[in-house]
């Protein structure tokens, strides 16, 4: 009786802040399963029954979720069907590794939680494809309740599109009884590009025999659950159809007389495996959890072994996190870390090389869907550099790899290696690569300066050793190149050329820095100290070339025209201490004096502005409060856009709106606050595993 006084007390508590006018959270888009680019599906909207759930590209995957009270039915997850009435979803809310709603219905509560052990210091975790989702349901009006719960699960989870033909069945393991759906062509890696859902592989349901869920593989599961509170027992065995055609969906549900004094608590597990996750330079490349041969039956049974004790890691992970992120930024900032955690996590396929070494590949959604795009590997470090920089070796080494092959002949570094999932080449650029159609200066410097960072938080410089060649040849390229930039690309190429850009030329004068930081990591101390006199050289010349009366320039041939010199951030983290303190403190004292509603600009051409540009900006601040007043309107912005997808890194600071990209792993990049944290950040990457 305690237990569910202090349960009715939590949600008594909840009532009255909203009633005292404490907003909660809203997220612009809820991570409900985010495991790679394809497993991924989110909820984009207020309520949990306000849509149907949806991969990150806003193709419909339906997830359904039915609770029939005493043989009165509702919805708490989906809009199928639409003439149930929806329970009440009385608060959402989204942690590190879980996404919670809580529901009211007919006199129970409905507690229902999403949980991806997403621990960034465990790849063995990390790389199991399991999501549980756990109901947790009591009674509120001390009487005794009959309850059916149901999710159902459309099999066009397991589709790119909804007239591909599918086959499912049943199977059992030690513990589970695993329901399972899949393509039946399996061909496996057979497409690349942006707005694709995986075709290969199958989706699993599974749940604990000891539980007694009742289950079926049925186009009739929800009706039949709708009118009886019971699934049909005979399984629909005509296949192959195809979604669209009415092929089976995965069906459990459970039943319990619920007694006012007592909370019953059921889990199941959502799963998807897939027999090749990448293919790399012509190799194709296991899921990393599979680089064992570990069977799919063996993987879910030790997952469901261990759900108890990872439930309890998990919600202490989430809230040492959240406690940390708050305390170093405020509100506003642990808020927007934590709904950039999952999404970063779920941008990325990890898979195993041939030895077994994880091998992680960035997929750049929502843009032109290039696979470990290295400008889309440097806004994201922070995010690997604070919570296991292994995992960001694992990312830059097949592109350190790639561009140590005589295929790659250009003195800068490249682009990308490729679409997702195939990394065999660089696409980017289209046909000849030169000069004028990459980002020579953008790409070398962001290697560089991962490189340095690499060896500075693992306390080794194998990396740097491995791929000398590669470091040595961008270094000279930058230094050549990079004070005065020629017409390039940068990252923002979105923006188009520019010529004399001064924030690139911050970005290789760092570089120029952390390439003498290797060379001193290797013993090579008279490389380092010539390239660090040269890169004090080039950064008193650059405050001479930028100087613009209070502020310093978008271009050095630009006068009255600013740009966020983000790229300024690393002087500091590396501690190169190569700029004066003036220059940080001039920049950041003209971004407080050019805010808009919902953020800094970008610079001065045009309203919209980049998420992960503008954390890195505020870092540049002296103090918390300068730090918490660029941080405010973004906050705002992220309880108030219209913009109902997984967080844009590109929106307009006026309007709040999605300019363009989604669901991008860059978002990692608002890590950079917690990184400058140098107690902190070691504090965290001590949990490696």
């Amino acid at each position: 009786m305690r237990i569910l006084k202090l349960y009715k007390l939590f949600f008594a508590s909840a009532l009255l802040c909203s009633c005292l006018g404490f907003a909660q959270e809203r997220a612009p888009a809820v991570p409900l399963i985010t495991h790679n680019p394809y497993f991924s599906i989110w909820s984009m909207a207020d309520h949990l029954t306000d849509q149907q759930t949806k991969h990150w590209t806003e193709t419909y995957q339906p997830l359904v979720g039915i609770i029939r009270v005493d043989g009165k039915a509702f919805r708490y997850m989906g809009t199928n069907p639409r003439s149930l009435e929806a329970a009440k979803q009385l608060n959402v809310s989204v942690q590190a590794t879980h996404s919670y709603y809580t529901f009211e219905a007919a006199g129970v509560i409905l507690k229902l939680s999403f949980f991806t052990p997403a621990f960034v210091q465990d790849l063995d975790l990390l790389s199991r494809p399991v999501t549980y989702i756990t109901w947790d349901v009591s009674s509120t009006d001390s009487k005794i309740h009959h309850v059916d719960v149901l999710l159902d699960m459309d099999g066009v989870i397991a589709t790119n599109t909804d007239n591909q033909l599918v086959t499912w069945g049943r199977t059992q393991t030690k513990s589970l009884t695993v329901l399972n759906i899949g393509s039946r062509d399996q061909d496996a890696l057979n497409r690349s590009g942006d707005d694709l859902r995986i075709d290969w592989g199958y989706l699993h349901l599974a749940f604990p025999k000891k539980d007694g869920f009742s289950s079926a593989l049925s186009f009739t599961n929800i009706p039949d659950f709708v009118s009886t509170g019971e699934l049909t027992t005979e399984d629909d065995l005509e296949m192959p159809k195809t979604p669209r055609g009415k092929a089976a969906h995965l069906g459990a549900a459970f039943h319990i007389n619920l007694l006012p004094e007592k909370i019953e608590s059921r889990h199941a597990l959502i799963a998807y495996t897939e027999g090749y996750m990448i293919e790399y330079l012509n190799r194709k490349l296991k899921p990393y959890w599979q680089r064992n041969n570990v069977s799919t039956q063996a993987m879910l049974d030790q997952a469901e072994s261990e759900y108890s004790s990872l439930e309890v890691r998990g919600k202490e992970y989430d809230k040492a996190l959240s406690n940390d992120l708050e305390k170093i930024g405020g509100a506003g900032y642990r808020q927007l870390a934590i709904l950039s955690y999952r999404q970063t996590l779920a941008a990325h396929g990890l898979a195993a090389d041939l030895s077994g070494k994880p091998m992680s590949f960035p997929k750049e959604n929502n843009s032109n869907g290039c696979i470990s795009t290295v400008d889309v590997l440097y806004p994201s470090a922070p995010f690997y550099l604070f919570l296991n920089p292994s995992l960001l070796e694992a990312e830059v080494r097949p592109v350190l790899e790639y561009a140590s092959l005589p295929r790659w002949r250009f003195d800068f570094a490249p682009h990308d290696l490729g679409t997702y999932p195939l990394a065999n080449a660089q696409v980017y650029g289209g046909g000849e690569v030169t000069e004028e159609n990459q980002m020579p200066v953008e790409e070398s410097g962001n290697l560089l300066i991962l490189g340095a960072a690499l060896g500075q938080t693992q306390g080794d410089w194998h990396v740097a050793k491995e791929f000398w060649p590669q470091f040595s040849k961008w270094a000279k390229y930058v230094r050549l190149k990079g004070l005065d930039p020629e017409n390039q690309l940068c990252t923002d190429d979105f923006a188009g050329h520019l010529a004399h850009n001064a924030n690139l030329s911050i970005k290789a004068i760092e570089a120029i820095g952390a390439y003498s930081l290797m060379a001193r990591g290797l013993g090579y101390t008279s490389i380092a100290d010539d390239y660090m006199a040269a890169a004090k050289q080039m950064a008193k010349a650059w405050e001479n070339l930028g100087f613009d009366k209070d502020h310093y320039s978008l271009a050095f041939d630009r006068p009255g025209t600013w740009s966020q010199k983000y790229n300024l951030v690393w002087d500091k983290i590396l501690s190169l201490n190569l700029f004066s303190d003036t220059i940080r403190q001039t920049e950041v004292k003209y971004y407080l004096s050019h805010l808009n509603r919902y953020g800094l600009p970008l610079d001065s051409r045009k309203d919209y502005t980049k998420l992960d540009w503008t954390i890195w900006s505020a870092t540049l601040a002296d103090n918390q409060d300068d730090f918490k007043t660029l941080m405010t309107p973004i906050s705002a912005w992220i309880n108030e856009s219209t913009s109902r997808v997984p967080l844009t890194d590109w929106y307009d600071t006026k309007t709040g709106k999605m300019v363009g990209f989604k669901a991008r792993s860059v978002v990692g990049g608002v890590y950079i606050k917690a990184l400058a944290d140098t107690t902190l950040a070691e504090k965290w990457r001590a949990k490696v595993k």
